[in-house]
């Protein structure tokens, strides 16, 4: 795969390579007294020299023959120096956050290079959207490495979105410069059931020489994973069971492992290898969705890894799962991932192997950030004013927007399909529980935890909206509202009273989008979101105390459970189980919840309400 992201391709500089290793010209860059962590062999290698020019490197051992006049020298003292590290699946949008500022986040962190799927954003604005996020990485030294979502709407049919993806839009998109491949292919049911256009849309893919992403989200591990992985997908973020992660490698699938602000699937997962002694060519770390503020208290990557080593694994083998694993998979090698001749020299520094905490970056062999700090400017942000214009409900929202009519003849009580959340983890469980009725209306009951939830569609002003019940957040009182809401990203209202939903929801019109929390009447927080409903391009520190705001007023309402808001926010994503609440295509006030099938075989409905007997 030809590299687009490094200061110059290879074949431009070939001879200066040669002449540099041999001394004949000197070096523009000569790292000096490093320990090598050599992501090749899986060892540490002492006093080493690293000799840098045209953005790559040139020479690996002593390089004191590289060394001229007008050679910069970087003494590392001693210290580790390691390849730069990749994220192979991230979410932008996820983080609030525009590319540019993501960048000043990350890069100091060790983050030399990301993969992301700006599947949110293509959600709301189309390929345009796409395009956004490719030219706004544009301004940092990040390697923003693209995928083309793919599945836009997640599951088609289902709910309303902004824009559509079909095979024709990756088949173009394949060749723009910065797409790397084809986004996280989420429609499993369509690929393992052989739906027309989802396999035109691999096919492009395949057809362009490009790799695909995935998103199999379902605990098989026999016939419907052998078709997906056979369909030409080559690796998979979503994972719950070391014995989903162990077959996927097994049947050399790249096992994406995730940790993010709410996902906290890693420390399960990893056993695969801890356990099983493994081979483990094929584990990869990634973030998938990370918030602002955990960026700046905990950091990113360098965060992850740090985690997976308290868990047990090798120190050297957690930065393989950055580095080397991350390039193969996305077949970048030749020209990533490693402190080998030939490579981008993308580096970072360090002082201890057993709790990793970055101390310079390098990117094609420039400093790009020092002790926290990036040491490079990276210029204002530049979107075009139609990005900022995506709230179109198209209808008033008042308290009588949320009333759910109880079925005719109910008694004090009406059996109710309920969504309960599981903390830490994308899933969720159905629950049948008894809900009180009051005036014809079934209501919400802070006694079982349960609050009420309304999707309103908010892209083409259709009016329509989804209705149901949510269990786990611990609410006593007040409403949250957000457009961050997977993958439609349509205005979600969740809350327990219907006066303060109302408030919640016309906050966020009123705003262009974000996320808010409202109690008694009141306003207790809100984090705008003008860009597409999803992100800012406030400094990341800005944003990270906005969320921190809105995390203590939910709080304040009762929820204590770890990143809420990202929880939440995959309420609505129709393609995962068990149950989904999402602004329908076609719209009676109840609907039916989608629900994969424990036999995967499709997408199932039931009546969201059932008297009680």
């Amino acid at each position: 795969m030809l590299n687009k992201f490094c200061k110059k391709p290879l074949y431009e500089v070939t001879r200066t390579m040669a002449r540099v290793a041999m001394g004949v010209q000197k070096a523009e860059t000569v790292i000096k007294n490093a320990r090598l962590v050599n992501v090749c062999t899986a060892e540490i290698q002492e006093g080493i020299d690293v000799a840098i020019a045209e953005g790559r490197i040139a020479l690996v051992g002593d390089a004191s023959h590289c060394i001229g006049p007008e050679t910069k020298v970087i003494d590392a003292g001693g210290q580790y120096i390691a390849p730069g590290f990749m994220d192979g699946h991230i979410h932008v949008e996820s983080s609030m956050i525009s590319v540019g500022e993501y960048a000043k986040a990350v890069v100091p962190c060790g983050t030399t290079g990301i993969f992301m799927d700006p599947h949110e954003i293509c959600n709301v604005c189309g390929k345009d959207g796409v395009r956004i996020m490719i030219e706004d990485a544009k301004r940092s030294p990040l390697k923003a490495m693209s995928n083309a979502p793919s599945c836009v709407p997640a599951v088609a049919g289902f709910e309303d979105t902004g824009a559509a993806i079909r095979a024709d839009d990756i088949r173009e998109m394949m060749t723009w410069d910065g797409i790397m491949g084809l986004g996280e292919m989420m429609s499993f049911p369509n690929v393992i059931g052989a739906e027309e256009n989802i396999h035109a849309e691999l096919a492009e893919t395949l057809k362009s020489d490009n790799i695909i992403t995935g998103h199999f989200s379902i605990p098989d591990t026999g016939a419907a994973l052998n078709a997906y992985i056979a369909s030409g997908i080559r690796c998979c973020h979503e994972s719950t069971r070391a014995e989903d992660v162990l077959e996927k490698m097994r049947h050399g699938m790249y096992a994406l492992m995730r940790y993010g602000s709410a996902w906290h699937d890693m420390p399960v997962i990893i056993k695969a290898v801890l356990d099983n002694r493994i081979d483990d060519r094929f584990a990869c770390l990634i973030s998938d969705d990370t918030h602002p503020d955990t960026l700046i208290n905990e950091g990113h990557l360098d965060h992850i890894v740090r985690c997976a080593i308290k868990e047990g694994l090798d120190p050297i083998k957690a930065i393989q799962y950055v580095t080397i694993n991350v390039a193969t998979c996305f077949r970048m090698d030749h020209e990533m991932g490693s402190i080998t001749p030939g490579k981008c020299a993308d580096i970072v520094f360090f002082d201890d192997l057993q709790d990793i905490r970055i101390t310079r970056t390098m990117i094609d062999g420039d400093v790009v950030a020092e002790n926290g700090q990036m040491c490079v400017e990276i210029g204002p942000a530049n979107f075009p004013e139609h990005v900022f214009h995506t709230m179109h409900v198209g209808h008033p929202i008042t308290a009588e927007s949320f009333r759910i009519a109880a079925p005719a003849g109910a008694g004090k009580t009406v059996k109710t399909r309920v969504i309960e959340i599981i903390p830490n983890r994308v899933g969720n469980y159905e629950r049948l529980l008894d809900l009180p009725v009051k005036d014809g209306f079934v209501e919400p009951d802070a006694g079982q935890d349960v609050m009420k939830m309304v999707v309103f569609e908010r892209h083409h002003e259709t009016g329509t909206k989804g209705v149901g019940f949510l269990k786990g957040f611990g609410f006593k009182k007040g409403a949250m509202a957000q457009t961050v809401s997977h993958d439609a990203h349509n205005l979600l209202v969740a809350g327990t009273n219907d006066a303060d939903m109302a408030l919640a929801a016309n906050t966020l019109v009123e705003c262009g989008g974000g996320m808010c929390a409202v109690a008694d009447g009141k306003v207790l927080a809100v984090v705008p979101l003008p860009i597409a409903g999803l992100m800012n391009d406030l400094p990341v520190r800005e944003m990270a105390e906005l969320v921190a705001k809105l995390d203590a007023a939910w709080k304040q309402m009762g929820c204590v459970i770890n990143s809420p808001y990202m929880t939440m926010a995959l309420v609505p994503l129709a393609c995962l189980p068990e149950l989904r609440r999402i602004a329908p295509s076609r719209s009676p006030s109840i609907r039916c919840v989608p629900s994969p099938e424990r036999s995967i075989s499709g997408l199932r409905t039931a009546p969201s309400i059932t008297t009680t007997t």
